[in-house]
């Protein structure tokens, strides 16, 4: 059974008027000089690299990282470690007890959500939590907490030399996530309502989880998608005309959450709902989104990503094990999988567990301690995270006559090597 997926009806009225138009923004006024450094107060310290103010924009990718990367730049490092940092905030928040009446839910209120995690002096404030739920026959209950919206606060707008709105992803822990991404075929985006784009396609469980909504969900009556763009769209209506100010939209996640977070940087610079802003992607451990039309597109928005990948990490070789950028022999354009953006290669893997591949916190030691051997015991309890995604996958196997059974036997092989 293929699953039906139909962006253009999926655009409600409330999404439809968030077309450029309707935005009272200007983008003369979206270019100012950039505002004095004031110190940050978080765990990290930033004190020795005073020139992000006046660097920010490259660092961003704004000329695709150019010798920042080869070797890596210590600024560069220190920004990857301080979104990595935001992403962990989203494992660390959500309850992964699959008992709990707050399964997949985040257990903190949005004003102090940071405080409980340990980053209250992360100098940004959340303004919205994000929600999701795939279309495939088998609805979460309630959707799933995936991630929150956040803005730099005056003082880091300062010291970061820019207004950025930031959007965190987690990754998959729920069944419904799991079967979305085993989803291994493509479909038309068709993201714009008047300029569908037929030849650009994405993954169809990705595509699902970012753009269907339930109408018995508390959390989801409307979609990942018009829950995230209204917001946006929003707070750039908020500091958009403020004079003196420049901004940046920075969208960071870890597997599953770096493939919304791509999802959303393309709808957002297809639409023109940025203004101009420059879209930066950060993604960890993410698998491939899109088809070589989608790579191109996201190219000529300029839309920039950074893919901070574990030589060792399957889930990144996904989808499109055969038909990728670099097998286009066995099929055409928009058949074939390709990844967007530039690649920062890692390479760690410990024998004992061989789960540890993917994890993000073994992303972020590494970029935290790259000489050390040993890595930093975990503060998330990934013992439960294993179990939550254990329960998933068993779960999965009851389930007879999907459309991701090929994508399933694909992965066979990369479940076994996650100790699964």
């Amino acid at each position: 059974m293929a699953c039906a997926i139909n962006a253009t009806t999926i655009m409600s009225s409330s999404t439809q008027s968030l077309i450029p138009h309707k935005l009272n923004l200007s983008s003369n006024n979206l270019i100012r000089p950039s505002m004095s450094i004031e110190p940050s107060q978080r765990s990290i310290n930033y004190s020795s690299c005073p020139r992000l103010a006046t660097m920010w924009k490259e660092i961003q990718g704004s000329k695709n990282w150019n010798n920042l990367i080869n070797p890596l730049s210590p600024l560069l490092r220190q920004e990857l470690i301080r979104y990595g940092d935001f992403v962990t905030a989203c494992y660390k928040a959500c309850d992964l007890d699959t008992s709990s009446k707050m399964y997949s839910k985040c257990k903190h209120a949005k004003n102090n959500m940071f405080e409980e995690v340990g980053m209250d002096n992360c100098g940004y404030t959340i303004t919205k939590y994000i929600y999701a739920t795939p279309e495939i026959g088998i609805q979460a209950k309630d959707g799933a907490w995936i991630g929150y919206i956040a803005v730099s606060s005056d003082n880091e707008s300062a010291r970061i030399g820019r207004r950025d709105i930031l959007v965190s992803f987690r990754g998959t822990v729920t069944r419904c996530e799991w079967i979305a991404n085993f989803m291994s075929s493509l479909s038309p985006a068709r993201l714009h309502p008047n300029n569908p784009r037929p030849e650009i396609k994405v993954e169809s469980g990705f595509l699902s989880l970012y753009t269907s909504s339930n109408n018995g969900s508390k959390f989801c009556q409307e979609s990942c998608r018009e829950q995230l763009l209204s917001e946006i769209s929003r707070l750039m209506n908020k500091y958009g005309g403020h004079d003196h100010e420049e901004m940046s939209i920075s969208l960071a996640g870890h597997s599953m959450g770096s493939s919304l977070a791509l999802l959303l940087g393309y709808d957002l610079a297809e639409l023109g709902l940025n203004y101009g802003v420059p879209i930066t992607v950060y993604s960890f451990g993410g698998p491939r989104v899109g088809n070589i039309g989608f790579k191109k597109r996201c190219e000529e928005l300029g839309v920039k990503v950074l893919r901070v990948v574990n030589v060792h990490d399957p889930v990144t070789k996904l989808p499109g094990v055969f038909l990728n950028e670099n097998f286009r022999v066995f099929g055409d354009e928009t058949s074939c999988y390709a990844h967007v953006g530039v690649e920062l290669g890692l390479n760690f893997f410990m024998m004992k567990n061989p789960a540890c591949v993917h994890d993000l916190e073994a992303y972020l030691g590494l970029l935290k301690f790259p000489k050390k051997k040993k890595k930093k015991k975990s503060s998330i309890d990934y013992n439960l995270v294993e179990s939550a995604w254990k329960k998933s996958l068993l779960s999965l196997q009851n389930i007879d006559a999907w459309p991701w059974h090929d994508a399933a036997r694909q992965v066979g092989d990369l479940v076994q090597s996650l100790g699964f």
